[in-house]
């Protein structure tokens, strides 16, 4: 059954809002727990829900044995790929720069798409992209104009970016044929068992050594629910409505949203730059979801009215 789509640009922006936050809550729990610790965690917690969700709902299905592969692929670029260089980036940068780095993936997924699925930007489309990038690229200077980011820190985030682009075009071919929130459990269990014999070889000590307080466990189940959870259960619905370049555009949101929480959870700074980078990424967003059939309508209608009422006038 087709979503409507003001519901589907809604659970959209809802995973954006819950991926800005991801970086917030996991620079937090980063602060007691190496990133594979973290990642393992959070994936264990988010399969618990989710498929607990399924058996109370009963939609737990069946996987095809022709399937198997591409659970297992997709898993192994996200969460497994994706989250480790995420994390060990986010270690390594600011939240905000983090999320910069990551707004990126709209640049290449459609090219990508287009190779594979034949999907189609308008020339708008495109402008949207740019525009919207421009805006994430602002925000990411420093007031003298310069780039401040480890670049061990950038090249680990491009890993995540790079398994992200991949990944969105498996996840629609899996979107066809599975419940959203049965393909995200399936990939976190598998994406658990990828980060497993990781997590014993190196984490191991280090977790045993933390004590736990509140501030790690809100963080960690606010990543597990929202972030692990929610966020990628709506972003599948999204991809399989709209289309993974659509989708994936959304993403240049993320650091708005991050930046936002940063200033308000992290005390990061919060200037004029970041505001007029923000706005910039908006209009980039709005454009990039216009098609130049609507906006021809659009105008034709004006055209039309506007004669309309100068005819009532003149009569």
């Amino acid at each position: 059954m087709k979503l409507n789509p003001v519901y589907t640009y809604i659970l959209v922006i809802l995973s954006m809002v819950f991926w800005g936050m991801s970086f917030v809550w996991s620079a937090i729990v980063l602060k007691y727990y190496d990133p594979i610790t973290t990642v393992l965690l959070r994936l264990i917690i988010s399969s618990a829900i989710l498929f607990t969700g399924l058996k109370i709902f009963n939609r737990i299905q069946k996987l095809n044995k022709q399937d198997y592969k591409l659970f297992f692929l997709s898993a192994l670029l996200n969460p497994f790929l994706y989250f480790l260089g995420e994390n060990y980036g986010l270690q390594l940068t600011s939240p905000t720069i983090s999320s910069i780095i990551i707004a990126t993936i709209p640049l290449f997924t459609p090219i990508l798409a287009f190779f594979v699925f034949g999907e189609k930007l308008s020339k708008l489309n495109i402008a949207g992209i740019f525009i919207s990038f421009a805006g994430v690229s602002f925000m990411m200077l420093n007031k003298d104009l310069s780039f401040s980011a480890d670049p061990k820190g950038v090249l680990w985030l491009s890993l995540a970016v790079i398994a992200a682009v991949i990944y969105s075009v498996l996840l629609k071919k899996l979107a066809s044929r599975y419940d959203a929130f049965m393909i995200i459990a399936m990939q976190n269990v598998i994406g658990a068992l990828y980060f497993l014999p990781f997590f014993l070889i190196f984490d191991v000590q280090r977790f045993i050594a933390v004590t736990p307080n509140a501030e790690l466990i809100s963080s960690l189940l606010l990543l597990s629910f929202f972030a692990s959870s929610l966020a990628f259960v709506f972003f599948t619905i999204s991809s399989r409505e709209i289309g993974i370049s659509k989708t994936n555009l959304f993403t240049n949101l993320i650091p708005v949203f991050t930046t936002i929480f940063s200033f308000f959870i992290l005390r990061e700074d919060f200037e004029a730059r970041k505001i007029i980078g923000m706005i910039v990424v908006i209009g980039g967003v709005l454009l990039s979801q216009i098609t130049g059939k609507v906006m021809l309508v659009r105008f034709y209608k004006y055209v039309l009215m506007r004669k309309k009422n100068h005819s009532g006038l003149d009569g």
